[in-house]
């Protein structure tokens, strides 16, 4: 597959070709960090000069992402899960003050037990990874809401902060990896968390309800429906700004300078398919480097993908250490002067 304007089989100029490697991880299976080695490495072998920059969208990935961006000290706590079950979890704080919080490591839905009611489970103990940061002097808390198991509306979350004295001046960002709004977060994500038919509509009325009740009614805004409607409680109460994980990322990492240094860019995430379009990093990258060869690495495809598909230079599926350095070597061949 190859995207218009991208004819030839050669599209380098130099004699070391630079590939800036930027996958997402292939959830479940591998991190964005041992993608982008293994592309990499495949890259070095065949004459190009490979840039490892793993990254992140909000959800799985992000907190380590951004925690060697930022070169952030590691800070364990304890807290607790979605069933309130004791565990130690971690975030990350700067010398600067800067918090990194991933929603996943107290209330996420790795931790959920088949016989757990998804009416039950509430981001309680990120509230008091939230509240420890801001005890801990943090400034500036940024949250990534991706990959919760609760749909709590984030109340949880909310009287935690409360019980632990709240924000002590700090600001909040939550880094979204979906636009839905607070009302349709059962709908759209409740069967994913565990909810039969029943319990979605029992969660929406619940989340109707307590937007009723919140300082600023989250409904209808965008992003406010992340996790559960954990975004919009912060919305809500903490005037938390909510934004797109993908840009944030590339923003803190410093993506345009390092693709502008790059001959192609190589992306990659589990599975290509619509969804990747809907505000995902794959697509945000896209956005952003309309001018230069892409390529994609992906586990799998959904070969109904339309004109989407002739965004890339190449689109090819590995889904082994293996088979992903020959994808890199198949990218750096195709860049390398003939």
């Amino acid at each position: 597959m190859q995207r218009s304007g991208a004819s030839g089989k050669h599209l380098g100029g130099s004699a070391s070709p630079t590939v800036l490697v930027a996958p997402d991880s292939f959830k479940g299976t591998y991190a964005a960090a041992e993608v982008a080695a293994h592309i990499a490495r495949g890259a070095r072998a065949a004459g190009a000069t490979a840039v490892e920059c793993p990254l992140a969208d909000g959800g799985e990935g992000t907190y380590d992402v951004l925690r060697h961006a930022l070169s952030a000290d590691v800070v364990e706590v304890e807290t607790v899960g979605p069933w309130r079950d004791p565990l130690r979890a971690a975030y990350a704080l700067t010398r600067e003050g800067v918090a990194i919080i991933e929603l996943a490591a107290a209330s996420g839905l790795g931790l959920r037990r088949d016989d757990d009611d998804a009416l039950a489970s509430d981001t309680f103990g990120t509230g008091l990874l939230v509240a420890h940061a801001a005890e801990r002097g943090a400034g500036h808390i940024v949250i990534a809401a991706g990959g919760s198991a609760t749909t709590d509306g984030g109340a949880g979350a909310v009287a935690a902060i409360a019980e632990r004295g709240g924000l002590r001046g700090a600001r909040i960002t939550v880094l979204c990896d979906v636009t839905t709004s607070f009302e349709d977060a059962a709908v759209v994500f409740g069967p994913q968390k565990g909810a039969d038919p029943d319990q979605v509509g029992l969660l929406t009325a619940r989340l109707h309800e307590q937007a009723g009740g919140y300082p600023s009614d989250p409904r209808g805004v965008a992003r406010t429906g992340a996790a559960g409607g954990f975004s919009g409680a912060l919305w809500s109460w903490y005037g938390a700004e909510l934004v797109s994980g993908a840009d944030y990322v590339l923003d803190m990492i410093d993506f345009d300078r390092l693709a502008g240094d790059a001959m192609a860019i190589v992306v990659g995430e589990g599975r290509l398919d619509s969804q990747t379009q809907q505000g995902k990093i794959i697509s945000a990258v896209l956005t952003r480097v309309a001018n230069k060869p892409v390529f994609a690495v992906v586990g799998s495809i959904d070969l109904d993908l339309g004109e989407f598909a002739e965004r890339f230079d190449g689109i090819m599926v590995a889904s082994d250490p293996t088979a992903l350095a020959e994808a890199g070597a198949r990218v750096a061949e195709r860049v390398r002067p003939a």
